[in-house]
């Protein structure tokens, strides 16, 4: 037992050295969010990171904590191709389950564990600026394209990181949700990935972690890709082997390398300690995509 304990942290040191001093933007969702003792592991995951010398910062989702409370609230969820549209009043319980909720559970979870951790939406020291999105729709066989209001949802038009860094430097692990603010001061919903992503080459990270639910990228015969360029990601988008909602994470995840991040992860955060399993050891559990 203490031979094997001892083979993992041998393992994990050239990893640790490696990411010392560096940051990691990890984009927390998924089943991770609502298993009790995933949250647990999770928060563990990113107090060790901070105290071993890395610079973990998370961004958060929450659709289906904010999809309940709607609920609860008899208000009725609507999406577009897998966005929600956010009229005025449901941006007002977004905002609130969001900021108010998840986003300060996360907060006093990783706290419980050790770590120092500060909630921030993007409106915080205009952290996130942003613009409403004007979604397309494309054409399809029998339909012209179609431009349709899905309310206050929008698009990063900037980040601005000196808030981050400034918690960073006080030992502080920064906890974003993705609320945006407009140039008039008005609130916008973003999807979490693409704030993730935004944030992530703003601070020039040297790692994006993004944990779905299920183990990765997928090949055309169903098995695991554990490593792959972004060149071939970009010709299974065009294949269509990528799909459903794999795409906007890869279209994120291009995006970020493109702009200087040095590694995408996309891992399955059904399993425990996904995040350090990624990091720390030889074989990761997910899909690691560079340029």
């Amino acid at each position: 037992m203490t031979t094997n304990v001892a083979d993992i942290l041998i393992e994990a040191l050239p990893y640790i050295r490696r990411f010392y001093g560096k940051i990691i933007v990890i984009k927390y969702g998924g089943h991770a969010m609502v298993d009790e003792h995933l949250k647990e592991d999770f928060a563990r995951d990113v107090t060790l990171m901070k105290f071993i010398g890395l610079h973990p910062v998370v961004v958060h989702g929450g659709g289906p904590q904010i999809g309940s409370v709607l609920e609860k609230m008899g208000m009725t969820s609507k999406f577009v191709d897998g966005m929600r549209v956010t009229d005025e009043p449901t941006m007002d319980v977004v905002e609130m389950v969001l900021v108010g909720k998840v986003n300060k559970e996360i907060v006093a979870q990783i706290s419980q564990q050790g770590g120092k951790a500060v909630g921030l939406s993007g409106k915080d020291g205009r952290l996130i600026l942003s613009r409403k999105l004007h979604f397309v729709r494309p054409k399809a066989e029998d339909k012209p394209s179609e431009i349709i209001d899905i309310g206050m949802v929008g698009e990063v038009v900037a980040v601005n990181p000196e808030i981050i860094r400034t918690l960073e430097a006080g030992g502080f692990i920064p906890v974003i949700a993705p609320v945006g603010v407009g140039e008039s001061g008005e609130t916008y919903n973003i999807n979490a990935d693409w704030v993730a992503s935004k944030v992530a080459v703003a601070l020039n990270a040297i790692k994006l972690i993004l944990l779905t639910d299920v183990e990765g990228v997928k090949g055309k015969n169903g098995s695991l890709i554990s490593s792959s360029k972004a060149k071939a990601m970009k010709k299974m988008l065009g294949e269509g082997t990528i799909s459903g909602g794999m795409i906007p994470k890869i279209k994120c995840s291009l995006e970020a390398l493109q702009n200087g991040v040095k590694r995408v992860h996309i891992i399955d955060g059904r399993k425990s300690h996904a995040v350090l399993l990624e990091l720390f050891t030889d074989k990761g559990i997910g899909t690691e995509i560079s340029q």
